[in-house]
């Protein structure tokens, strides 16, 4: 498979192509790259001029266009010839249970590692801290119930709220986290779909109408950094409607997928992280091998002051 994954985000811009190249053009900026080069363009922005010639080129070169509004793919355009090879698809769906249960464990285990590096950094001298390092080696199926307990007991803490309780229509906190949560599902859906797998094929999440849970699984290590986002969101901004999903809100959470992370070797943002991340993933399907999907495990000195309020 090629190898970029192009973003196209600019307020007003010119999509096209010629002589093989993928032209992309604004007032101030020109850039070209080989069509060759290029594994899926995802379309951000709300005004994007995009040349009819591209689509048809697109497709010759195997090339999906993930076209978005605020952030969430809408429309998905895929070369016919991708829609013929099954490969990728019956590996989806003929996951062996072994394979399956090896994925989530390596997806919850990061998840829980994330959440105790975020927990060290906001509250490094709190009571349950050890309890959360002691329940991160947990082998259990209810590891990840166990860890979220304490973790949410250790956040209310850091934001004043002793009685807050993580649920989705738990209103306060929880609507700023919900409205986060968002954000990254749809960043993980576009590089699922850029890279040619359907999120409908879940590995724990169960599928309801119009779900995706294989988004859902996959975003689930990266849940802490919606978390930190929101909680330095509360911090900075107290008062009566620190809670309130405004204008500045949204544009403040929706930065924290340009923020730099650790990636074992590589310092990436954290939207090129899931890239990364769901490209192991994909491989690992494919091969069987669980040994090829990395999920992205932090380390306290990756996650960013409490008092950063830069993006």
């Amino acid at each position: 498979m090629s190898h970029y994954i192009i973003n196209i985000d600019a307020p007003q811009c010119s999509i096209s192509c010629k002589d093989g190249q993928l032209i992309y053009k604004t007032q101030d900026d020109y850039r070209s790259l080989p069509l060759e080069d290029v594994a899926a363009i995802i379309i951000t922005s709300f005004s994007a001029n995009l040349h009819n010639n591209l689509i048809i080129e697109a497709a010759k070169y195997g090339i999906a266009l993930v076209i978005c509004k605020a952030f969430k793919p809408v429309s998905l355009f895929v070369p016919a010839n991708r829609s013929t090879d099954t490969i990728l698809t019956r590996a989806q769906i003929t996951i062996p249970d072994k394979l399956r249960t090896r994925l989530w464990r390596k997806t919850i285990d990061a998840k829980c590692a994330n959440q105790l590096s975020l927990c060290e950094k906001l509250a490094p001298g709190h009571e349950k801290l050890e309890l959360l390092r002691e329940s991160i080696l947990l082998k259990n199926p209810k590891k990840e119930a166990t860890c979220a307990k304490i973790y949410w007991k250790i956040i209310s803490s850091v934001i004043n709220e002793e009685n807050f309780k993580r649920h989705r229509s738990g209103g306060s906190f929880n609507n700023l986290l919900n409205y986060g949560y968002a954000v990254l599902l749809s960043t993980v859906l576009q590089k699922l779909f850029a890279l040619g797998l359907d999120p409908t094929f879940g590995i724990s999440h169960l599928p309801r109408e119009r779900c995706t849970p294989l988004a859902y699984d996959l975003m689930e290590p990266f849940r802490p950094c919606v978390d930190l986002r929101v909680v330095q969101w509360v911090k900075n901004n107290p008062g009566e409607n620190k809670y309130e999903v405004n204008k500045e809100f949204r544009k403040w959470v929706t930065g924290f997928v340009i923020e730099k992370v650790g990636y074992f070797s590589l310092n990436l943002e954290i939207q090129g992280c899931v890239e990364c991340m769901i490209r192991g993933f994909r491989r690992a399907l494919i091969e069987r091998q669980s040994k090829y999907y990395r999920p992205w495990c932090s380390d306290k000195n990756s996650i960013p002051d409490l008092d950063d309020t830069s993006g």
